[in-house]
C-alpha cells in the first residue's frame, strides 16, 4: 500500500510532465514557424489548399509584381459563419500564392467598415456590396487586383457557388494582370458570322442579315480576327482559331491549322454532318446548298478524333416540340433531332461547362475517340441514355418529325457531342507542306515544318456548327431600333468560356473544378435516393387506387353506376353499400399513403441521427477508450512489478 508522501509525488510528476508536454508542443511550433514558416500538410481528402501544377507555373513565371487586395467585411462571417470558413480558405490559398510567387504577389488585407474611406475604396475598385440586414448596411467579399500598370481586374464578390472554380478565378485573375494585352481569336468560317452581305441587301432588317449573337459575345472580351478560308498561314498573334463549318477546305488551308496546332495554338472545330443554319439560307443561285455538311477528317483522324459525317444523334430528353404537318392529327410533336442538354449531359469537372444550366444543339452528329489514339479525350456535351444514332438522310430534305419519332428506338447509349483533347499530336501532313495552290504564292513569312507538336497540343470538338446559331439559344428582339437578344440556353456562355479557358494558355486549361469545403451527408443522400426509389413505386400505385374509387364514387352519385341514361335515379341498397364501401376504400387508402409518405422520412431522418451522434461523440469516445485502456495497462505493469 503506497503511502500519502508517494501519491503526492506522483500528483506533482504527472502534473510537472503535463507542463512540460506543453512547453514543448510551444517550442516546437516555434521553432517550425521560425525555420520552416511555410511548411504545412494538407489532409483534406481533395486537397483543397494543395495548388496544382498550372498555377505554380503561373506564379513561379510572374516577371513584374501583382497586388491583390481582399476585402473581407468580418460582420458577414459572424452573420452567416458558412461565409466565415469560405473566407478562411480563400485568405489561406491567397496566402499560399505569396509563398509560392517567391514575393512577387502581394496581398492585402481590409476590413471595409461602413461610411469609411476603405468601403469608398472598394466602391471604386468595383466590388460589389451586399446588405446582410435590414438597416442596409453593406457587406463586402471581394478582391482586386493591380499589377505596374495600373491595370485593374476584380472579383466582385466570392460566390460560394463557384467554390470549386476558386483556384481557377485566382490563377486567371494573376494571369491577365501577367498578361494585360486582350488575346486574339481567329475565325475561319464558311457561315455568314459576321452577317450576310446578300441578305441584308434583299431583306433588311432580317435576323439571317445580322451578326450571329455570339460572334458579339466573342468581341466584349476578345479581339476577333477573320482567317480567310484560303489561307496558307494562321497570322502569329492569333491565340485561339475558331474554325466553323469547313467545307472543301484545300490542302493548304488544312495545313495551316495543322501547322498553328503543332505550334502550340489552341484549336476549337465545329464539324456538322447536317447544319440547320446553313440549309436554311438561298445560295448564290437562289436555293439552299445541295450539301449542308461538314468535317474536317484528314486533321481529326491524324489526332485520334473521329466525326462521322453521315450519322446524327437522335435523343427523347430534352427533345424540341415542333409544328406537326398540317395532315396529322396532333398538332406538335417532339422533334428529338433538336434537343437541349441539361444536368449530367453536361460535365460538370470543367471549368468551361461547370456552371451552364442548358445547352441546345440540332441535327447534331457524335465524336469518338479513335482506337488506339494515345490522347486524353474529356467530352463536355453528351446525349442522354434515351438517344439512338440515325442515318443523316432522315433529317436533310423534309424530315417528318412525327416519323422519325415512330421510328425511334433508344439504346441505352450516350453519345458524345463536344469533347476536350489533350496530347502530343503529330502532323496530319508527315511529307511536309503541300504545294501552294495554283496561281497563288508562298507567304513571305512561311514557317517551317514542324512534325509533332510542341509540347501538349489543346483543341475542342464539336460535333454540331448549329450550336452557334442564333434560333437555338437566344432571341433577338427589336427595342426601339435597338437589337436587344435574351438567351434561353447558355450556348454562347459555353463558346466564351471555352476561348476564354484556352486564351489563359496551357497553365490555365489544367486547371480542374477543386472539392468545397463544406462537405454534405453524403452516405444521408445515398439512403434518402434509395428510400424514394423504394417507396414511390407503394406511393403512385395508391395513388392510382385512390383514383380509381374516386371515379367509381362520382359514377356512382351520378346515377352510372347501375342502369345508364336514368340520369339520377334513385340509389339501389345495393348502390348505396357500394358507395359507402368506396367511401371506406379512399379513407383506407389515403391513411396509406401517408404512411408511405411517413416511411419515406422515417429511415432518412434515423440515419441523420445516427450520423450526428457519431460524428459528434466518435472522438470523445475513441478517446476515452485509448484512456480507459492505457489506464488498464499501466495497472497491470504496476501489478506485474509489485509481484
Amino acid at each position: 500500500m503506497s503511502s500519502p508522501r508517494a501519491g503526492s509525488r506522483r500528483l506533482w510528476s504527472s502534473a510537472l510532465g503535463v507542463l512540460a508536454a506543453a512547453a514543448l508542443a510551444v517550442g516546437v511550433n516555434m521553432l517550425v514557424d521560425r525555420l520552416a514558416p511555410r511548411a504545412r500538410v494538407d489532409l483534406t481528402q481533395q486537397h483543397l489548399y494543395t495548388l496544382s501544377e498550372g498555377t505554380r507555373s503561373v506564379l513561379q513565371g510572374l516577371q513584374d509584381p501583382v497586388t491583390l487586395r481582399l476585402f473581407y467585411s468580418r460582420r458577414l462571417g459572424s452573420a452567416v459563419p458558412a461565409y466565415g470558413s469560405y473566407a478562411e480558405r480563400v485568405r489561406a490559398m491567397l496566402e499560399e500564392y505569396v509563398a509560392i510567387s517567391g514575393g512577387r504577389v502581394r496581398l492585402e488585407v481590409f476590413d471595409p467598415e461602413p461610411f469609411s474611406e476603405t468601403e469608398d475604396r472598394a466602391l471604386a475598385l468595383g466590388l460589389q456590396g451586399v446588405p446582410v440586414d435590414q438597416s442596409g448596411e453593406q457587406i463586402y467579399f471581394g478582391l482586386a487586383g493591380v499589377n505596374l500598370l495600373d491595370d485593374e481586374r476584380t472579383i466582385p464578390f466570392f460566390q460560394p457557388e463557384r467554390e470549386r472554380f476558386l483556384e481557377f478565378d485566382l490563377t486567371r485573375l494573376v494571369y491577365e494582370l501577367s498578361n494585360p494585352r486582350r488575346p486574339v481569336v481567329g475565325v475561319m468560317s464558311s457561315l455568314p458570322l459576321n452577317g450576310d452581305p446578300r441578305m441584308m441587301m434583299m431583306m433588311r432588317g432580317s435576323p439571317q442579315a445580322q451578326p450571329y449573337a455570339v460572334m458579339q459575345t466573342l468581341r466584349q472580351f476578345f479581339t476577333v480576327q477573320d482567317v480567310p478560308l484560303d489561307t496558307q498561314r494562321i497570322p502569329g498573334e492569333v491565340q485561339v482559331l475558331m474554325v466553323v463549318h469547313p467545307q472543301n477546305l484545300s490542302d493548304a488551308a488544312q495545313y495551316a491549322i495543322d501547322q498553328f496546332v503543332m505550334r502550340g495554338g489552341k484549336l476549337i472545330v465545329f464539324v456538322d454532318p447536317h447544319s440547320e443554319g446553313q440549309a436554311m439560307r438561298p445560295g448564290p443561285g437562289g436555293q439552299p446548298p445541295a450539301n449542308a455538311s461538314s468535317s474536317l477528317d484528314r486533321l481529326l483522324n491524324a489526332w485520334g478524333v473521329e466525326t462521322p459525317h453521315d450519322q446524327v444523334v437522335l435523343d427523347l430528353r430534352g427533345a424540341w416540340r415542333v409544328r406537326a404537318n398540317p395532315t396529322d392529327r396532333v398538332q406538335a410533336v417532339d422533334y428529338v433531332a433538336w434537343f437541349n442538354m441539361q444536368g449530367d449531359s453536361i460535365n460538370p469537372a470543367e471549368v468551361a461547362t461547370a456552371q451552364l444550366n442548358q445547352v441546345t444543339v440540332a441535327s447534331a452528329g457524335p465524336v469518338r475517340q479513335r482506337d488506339g489514339a494515345n490522347i486524353e479525350f474529356v467530352p463536355l456535351l453528351t446525349s442522354s441514355d434515351r438517344s439512338m444514332l440515325a442515318n443523316v438522310g432522315r433529317v436533310r430534305e423534309n424530315p417528318d418529325p412525327a416519323r422519325i419519332l415512330a421510328e425511334f428506338r433508344p439504346d441505352g447509349n450516350r453519345r458524345v457531342i463536344a469533347a476536350r483533347i489533350r496530347g502530343e499530336l503529330a502532323s496530319a501532313f508527315p511529307d511536309g507542306a503541300p504545294p501552294a495552290p495554283e496561281g497563288a504564292e508562298r507567304p513571305a513569312d512561311f514557317p517551317a515544318h514542324r512534325a509533332r507538336s510542341e509540347g501538349a497540343a489543346n483543341l475542342v470538338v464539336f460535333a454540331d456548327a448549329d450550336v452557334l446559331e442564333d434560333r437555338f439559344w437566344v432571341r433577338v428582339q427589336d427595342f426601339f431600333g435597338q437589337q436587344v437578344a435574351t438567351p434561353f440556353s447558355d450556348n454562347g456562355a459555353l463558346v466564351a468560356n471555352i476561348v476564354d479557358t484556352f486564351s489563359g494558355g496551357d497553365a490555365l486549361i489544367s486547371l480542374r473544378s477543386r472539392g468545397e469545403s463544406l462537405r454534405p451527408f453524403t452516405v444521408v443522400d445515398d439512403i434518402r435516393r434509395g428510400a424514394d426509389a423504394r417507396f414511390r413505386q407503394t406511393e403512385r400505385e395508391l395513388t392510382e387506387r385512390l383514383q380509381q374509387t374516386e371515379r367509381r364514387l362520382r359514377e356512382l352519385r351520378q346515377g352510372q353506376g347501375g342502369e345508364r341514361g336514368q340520369g339520377s335515379a334513385v340509389i339501389t341498397p345495393e348502390q348505396r353499400a357500394e358507395i359507402d364501401a368506396a367511401r371506406a376504400q379512399i379513407l383506407q387508402t389515403r391513411q396509406q399513403l401517408r404512411a408511405v409518405q411517413l416511411d419515406l422520412r422515417r429511415d432518412i431522418e434515423g440515419m441523420e441521427t445516427w450520423l450526428k451522434v457519431l460524428n459528434i461523440a466518435a472522438v470523445p469516445l475513441l478517446l476515452a477508450v485509448f484512456a480507459i485502456g492505457l489506464g488498464v495497462a499501466r495497472s497491470r505493469r504496476r501489478a506485474a512489478a509489485r509481484s
